[in-house]
């Protein structure tokens, strides 16, 4: 049974989540949420009787801080850290990703993702594509499913997957919605990915942002639909030679109307910015273009 541990990313809830996952060899952990959240994912650990020392096993989607940012300190307790071969060297010098990341939220960065060191390289160990990790009596298969990111895993167990961010952003039952974040967002690959899902005939899924979904297939294909919308929109602009900075309070405008219209206000709204800021899909979606445009 996958248990959700609530995080409470920037005090509110159902907005990340990391997984918990019990085995006869110990407790597996996927997601581990950013460390500025590591207090909390400590507190909805030992409400199932563990602590950080007892996981043994952390298995990650993608390497974004969102998602991966507390690795470190599970490894640093003596875990093995399972990631996609690409993510691999960041996790293991994660200065590149960090100055990055510093780049796009400056004096934020502390509030929002807090620190992330590098973990040995003994702590890390890839997954390879349709590969089967054993833990105990229960095994996690990998499934690379780029799109969102090139170093993207969905982990399914038994007839459940869980997500990252490959199935979007869904929270209490709105409408779900693509994290389309720089550098790595591929329209075409995302696409496949999905497919990929489909094919797999799981029940439900697990969403980092936020929880269990069991219509999968209607889920699948709200996704791919507004996943064009948001691409064929960002399209005119980055024709135009628009800047960034001059569609992102459009693009806000969009897509907050398209979350009122589906009855989220208030609290809600605040939610969906905070799992998935709309003006880093922004950048994410223009860069896409203009890739595509430079590779005919």
């Amino acid at each position: 049974m996958i248990k959700v541990l609530d995080l409470k990313f920037l005090g509110h809830q159902d907005t990340i989540a990391a997984f918990l996952v019990e085995t006869n060899a110990g407790p597996v952990l996927l997601e581990t949420g950013p460390y500025s959240t590591f207090p909390q994912l400590k507190s909805e650990l030992g409400k199932h009787g563990y602590q950080p020392e007892d996981i043994k096993h952390v298995l990650l989607t993608h390497i974004h801080l969102d998602h991966a940012g507390a690795a470190w300190q599970f490894a640093d307790y003596g875990a093995t850290v399972h990631v996609h071969p690409f993510g691999y060297a960041h996790l293991a010098e994660p200065s590149r990703l960090m100055e990055s990341a510093r780049k796009i939220y400056k004096d934020e960065m502390d509030r929002l993702w807090g620190d992330m060191k590098s973990i040995p390289q003994e702590r890390l160990k890839t997954a390879k594509h349709g590969e089967s990790l054993e833990i105990g009596e229960v095994s996690f298969k990998a499934w690379f499913t780029p799109g969102h990111a090139s170093h993207h895993i969905a982990w399914q167990i038994n007839d459940e997957l869980i997500t990252g961010d490959v199935a979007g952003v869904r929270i209490n039952g709105g409408i779900v919605v693509p994290p389309c974040p720089p550098p790595d967002i591929n329209i075409e690959h995302w696409q496949a990915s999905i497919q990929l899902i489909r094919e797999l005939g799981v029940k439900s899924l697990y969403l980092t942002h936020y929880g269990k979904i069991e219509n999968v297939e209607n889920h699948l294909d709200a996704l791919e639909n507004i996943l064009m919308d948001w691409a064929n929109w960002i399209k005119p602009y980055w024709e135009a030679g628009k800047h960034p900075s001059e569609v992102t309070p459009l693009f806000q405008a969009y897509t907050a109307q398209q979350l009122i219209a589906a009855g989220i206000e208030g609290e809600g709204l605040k939610q969906y910015e905070s799992a998935n800021p709309s003006w880093m899909s922004v950048a994410g979606l223009m860069r896409y273009w203009r890739k595509k445009n430079e590779l005919g």
